[in-house]
């Protein structure tokens, strides 16, 4: 008679991670930060539309030729775009499987419905669906010029204009910038929480942070558009 022989297979170290909800909650707050940042930097850089359509073609060369000679065209841009589209994806499925969880965990009836979170977190399902809708549409429009009519390879001030000046650009691009500010409005702060950097004293500064930055991304993401609109860009 052969004795059975039993084999104990211990997930690894980032399977356990990435299973717990606790990992999910990091690597949505460190995705999220580098998205934050992603922003920061693509604000900054679309505020150079108001200095003229040579600075802003320049700005928009300059992100091609990044790193050269070392790197060849393109190969540092390819590269910020791999990070945010690994970024984007983390994100997205760490937060899908943490709501399923928060829905499995729930008891099927409640006696009393209650609020149970600010209206900021009610709508970051669907803030984030918006965005990625938008972001695909963003691609389309200034990337590969695919629903931009009138678009011009080569021509990026000319082709944000090109968009601005439709009714239906404006009303995507500021939609989406609305969702942009709260949903970093509240996912600063979540990722600070989750990140371990509030504390009794620290609150009311993050949540200070967390309402500046929203409000100074959506200010700087919408102002270009409404300068095109009002001719002040054109």
């Amino acid at each position: 008679m052969a004795l059975a022989t039993r084999t104990d297979r211990r997930p690894s170290l980032t399977r356990s991670f990435w299973g717990s909800t606790v990992g999910k909650k990091t690597v949505m707050a460190v995705s999220g930060l580098i998205m934050l940042m992603y922003l920061v930097a693509h604000m900054l850089g679309n505020l150079k539309i108001f200095f003229g359509s040579g600075e802003f073609n320049a700005y928009a060369h300059w992100l091609r030729t990044m790193g050269e000679p070392l790197l060849h065209y393109e190969w540092a841009l390819w590269v910020v775009r791999v990070v945010l589209l690994a970024a984007v994806v983390l994100h997205g499925v760490a937060a899908y499987q943490l709501s399923r969880r928060d829905i499995a965990a729930r008891p099927s009836k409640y006696v009393h419905r209650r609020r149970r979170a600010s209206y900021a977190t009610r709508t970051m399902r669907w803030g984030g669906i918006i965005l990625a809708l938008f972001i695909v549409w963003h691609l389309l429009d200034l990337t590969t010029l695919t629903v931009n009519e009138n678009a011009q390879h080569g021509r990026p001030y000319e082709n944000v204009v090109a968009t601005f000046s439709t009714w239906y650009g404006n009303v995507i691009y500021l939609v989406a910038m609305l969702a942009v500010g709260l949903h970093v409005r509240h996912g600063f702060w979540s990722a600070a929480q989750t990140l371990g950097v509030g504390n009794a004293r620290r609150d009311r500064i993050l949540k200070t942070v967390a309402n500046g930055l929203a409000l100074v991304l959506t200010a700087g993401f919408v102002s270009v558009p409404v300068a095109v609109m009002t001719g002040v860009v054109g």
